[in-house]
């Protein structure tokens, strides 16, 4: 900000706090093992409704078509900063997440269903990217999010573009958490 004198980027700040949320969840949720089914499956699903918003940080490097060029190398380094931030949060939050479900649930179950959650990021990160929708729309205006998602599943040949980012956004994620998953199981030397 204070090389480029402008105030611009500064709802990533905004947007890695959103990050942090589903982090913090499963963060509380594996610190407090004695929740019983309700209190998991209300901290599950408000875990997957913040979900999308680490890595959504990602789509936020559209911004960079509006950069200087003369600082673009600046603004560069700033988003890919806090995308990788996102990242991180989100690939931390979900391996949290499948410890603590592992402890409820079959592994195996556990196991197939980080798949379908990491496609609905990717979904979640479309409705928000493109259909402006926030995670607290689901109680603040739930009509038009829920008439909205029902379009996209019930016409996916008018949703083309919905089904492609959902599909190729959440195979990134899928290979980013295959990868993550790689690097932080090493034991260190």
């Amino acid at each position: 900000m204070k090389i480029s004198h402008s105030f611009f980027y500064i709802f990533l700040v905004w947007n890695l706090f959103l990050a942090a949320v589903p982090y913090t969840i499963s963060t509380y949720l594996l610190s407090n093992p004695k929740f019983n089914k309700v209190g998991l499956a209300f901290g599950f699903g408000l875990w997957l409704l913040f979900l999308p918003n680490a890595p959504y940080i990602v789509t936020d490097l559209i911004h960079l078509k509006l950069s200087n060029s003369y600082f673009i190398w600046i603004d560069i380094l700033i988003v890919s900063s806090f995308a990788f931030n996102g990242l991180l949060l989100f690939y931390l939050s979900v391996l949290d997440m499948k410890t603590i479900l592992e402890k409820h649930i079959k592994k195996v179950i556990v196991k197939r269903s980080i798949i379908p959650i990491l496609l609905l990021s990717g979904f979640g990160v479309y409705l928000g990217r493109f259909l402006r929708y926030n995670s607290w729309e689901i109680l603040s205006n739930p009509k038009y999010l829920i008439t909205d998602i029902f379009n996209i599943i019930t016409q996916p040949i008018a949703h083309k573009e919905a089904w492609l980012f959902t599909l190729l956004f959440g195979a990134f994620l899928n290979v980013g958490f295959w990868m993550f998953k790689q690097f932080y199981s090493k034991p260190s030397t």
